[in-house]
C-alpha cells in the first residue's frame, strides 16, 4: 500500500512566523502552500515553493477566505458564486505563477480552514470549488475530505482526486471534523495519532467521537503544520507507516495528472 503525507505550509506573514516548514519538508511528501488570503505573502510563497521543489515535495495551492486576522478560520457567508470562483482562481493562479518562476509545478489544491469545512458540508460550495479548480487546471489533483460533499463534488469534476483523512483531528459521525473549540478536537500525542491512523488503514474506516465507523479509502493523510508538535507528529507517523510496510510518497506519483 502507498499513501501521501501532506501538511499545510507557507503560513508565515512578513516578520510573523508560523510552523517549522524546513523540518516538515524533510518528512512530508506534499506541501499545501498558503496563497496570501488566510496566511502567507508573496515572499513566503516563493521561499516555500523553492524549498519544497528542492526537497522533491509535491507543491499544492492552499486557498482560503480572505481572513488574515482569523487565520482563515472564520466562516464568511453571503459570497456570490462568482466571488467564490474568482477568489479561488486568484489564489491558485498566484501560486502557479510563483511555481513557474521557480521552474516548479503546482500539482494539487486543498481548501483551508473554514472554507474547507463549509465545502465539506455544503454541496453547492463544494461544486464551486471543484469548478474553479478545473478552470485553473483540469489536471490539478483535488484533495477532498473523505466521505463528504467535498469529495462527491471533486469526483464529479473530472479532475484527479485524493481522498484525505486527518491524523490529528477528531471526527463527527458524518465524516466532518469536530469543531476546534471542542475539547479533544485536536490531537497532540504523536503516538496516539499514529495508532489511530494505522487502525484507520487496517479497518478501512475512520472512527468518530461516538464510535461510528466511516468507510474510507484514503490517498493522503494530513498533519497540520501549526500544531505545536507538528514536526514530532509527522516524524512519528512517517516512521510508523514505514514500519507497517506502507509506502509514503507524493500523491502525484500515483494519482494521474
Amino acid at each position: 500500500m502507498h499513501i501521501d503525507l501532506n501538511a499545510d505550509m507557507g503560513e508565515s506573514f512578513g516578520p510573523w512566523s508560523m510552523g517549522d516548514d524546513a523540518a516538515m519538508l524533510d518528512i512530508v511528501t506534499s506541501a499545501n502552500i498558503a496563497c496570501g488570503f488566510h496566511a502567507g505573502d508573496p515572499a513566503v510563497m516563493d521561499r516555500t515553493v523553492r524549498l519544497a521543489a528542492q526537497k522533491g515535495v509535491g507543491i499544492g495551492a492552499h486557498p482560503g477566505f480572505q481572513d488574515l486576522r482569523g487565520f482563515g478560520r472564520n466562516r464568511i457567508l453571503g459570497l456570490s458564486s462568482n466571488e467564490i470562483r474568482t477568489m479561488l482562481l486568484y489564489q491558485i493562479g498566484a501560486l502557479q505563477a510563483i511555481a513557474r518562476a521557480a521552474d516548479a509545478t503546482v500539482t494539487h489544491v486543498k481548501l483551508h480552514g473554514a472554507l474547507a469545512n463549509m465545502a465539506s458540508e455544503n454541496a453547492e460550495l463544494a461544486s464551486q470549488f471543484a469548478e474553479a479548480t478545473s478552470m485553473a487546471d483540469a489536471g490539478l489533483i483535488i484533495i477532498a475530505m473523505a466521505k463528504t460533499a467535498l469529495e462527491s463534488a471533486a469526483r464529479s469534476s473530472g479532475n484527479p482526486v485524493a481522498a484525505e483523512i486527518y491524523a490529528d483531528r477528531a471526527y463527527n459521525d458524518d465524516g466532518t471534523l469536530v469543531d476546534r473549540r471542542t475539547t479533544g478536537a485536536v490531537l497532540h500525542d504523536p503516538q496516539i495519532a499514529a495508532d489511530r491512523l494505522l487502525k484507520t488503514i487496517e479497518d478501512k474506516a475512520v472512527t468518530s467521537v461516538n464510535g461510528v465507523k466511516i468507510p474510507v479509502k484514503p490517498a493522503t493523510v494530513c498533519v497540520h503544520g501549526d500544531n505545536p508538535v507538528a514536526v514530532q507528529m509527522a516524524d512519528t507517523i512517517r516512521t510508523r507507516l514505514d514500519q507497517a510496510g506502507v509506502q509514503v510518497r507524493s500523491m502525484h506519483t500515483f494519482i494521474g495528472r
